[in-house]
């Protein structure tokens, strides 16, 4: 790895708000301790608000900005396949989003990368597609999930049976064809999944007060047990 590449990831790894060792710096940048002192204190010599001591852990302040990032080849690839897969799969909100993100990226990238970009050969292609409906659909059930708010669904499940159920949307799954919604069911009192395309109509809710043992991490834990129905 470049120098500059692992001060960038330094950097990026020290922005989370939290105290880290040196131990733990160097075994995911897989240099030594000594390598990680030096790093640090060539950081704190260019302005970057590093705080902390060896033997002791260092910490970031909150705010500050990095300067215009370098790519990689790779991860300038994974950037212009992922903003393809959600502009094509995506709601409406994120495929524009996802455009104009690839966009600001290519705009910074020196001419050889960029170049680059525009040569991905990464696709995202089928015989089916999402209607205008179902991509508004996702977009609403995403800000609902990031607001905590319930949402009431007009539901049909495979059989053509409608129910209403009032859920807590937790996240929303992509499984190559099909999206769903991972939710805390009211009625049922526990977790269920519903199809996007089999959601008829929906209606935003009161908000909800996040709770532990009905979050995503609960629910990932529950459909993982060898033990569940």
């Amino acid at each position: 790895m470049r120098r500059a590449d692992r001060l960038f990831r330094l950097v990026q790894l020290l922005r989370g708000g939290r105290l880290t060792t040196a131990q733990a710096l160097s075994e995911k940048l897989e240099v030594s301790p000594r390598t990680i002192y030096r790093d640090v204190a060539d950081l704190i010599g260019s302005g970057v608000p590093i705080e902390g001591e060896a033997g002791v852990g260092y910490i970031m302040r909150e705010g500050y900005d990095m300067p215009p990032l370098m790519f990689t080849r790779d991860e300038v690839m994974a950037l212009v396949a992922g903003a393809r897969m959600v502009r094509s799969w995506g709601g409406a909100s994120m495929a524009l989003a996802a455009e104009e993100a690839l966009g600001k990226i290519q705009a910074v990238l020196p001419p050889g990368l960029a170049q680059g970009a525009e040569r991905v050969e990464i696709h995202a292609q089928g015989n089916w597609s999402l209607t205008d409906a179902e991509r508004t659909l996702i977009d609403r059930l995403e800000a609902a999930t990031d607001t905590r708010v319930t949402v009431t669904l007009d539901y049909e499940d495979a059989e053509g049976a409608a129910s209403t159920r009032v859920v807590r949307p937790l996240g929303l799954l992509f499984w190559g064809k099909v999206w769903t919604l991972a939710a805390w069911c009211e009625l049922r009192n526990d977790f269920r999944m519903f199809r996007i395309d089999r959601i008829r109509d929906m209606a935003e809710g009161p908000a909800f007060r996040p709770e532990k043992d009905k979050s995503l991490a609960a629910f990932y834990a529950a459909h993982e047990a060898p033990d569940r129905p």
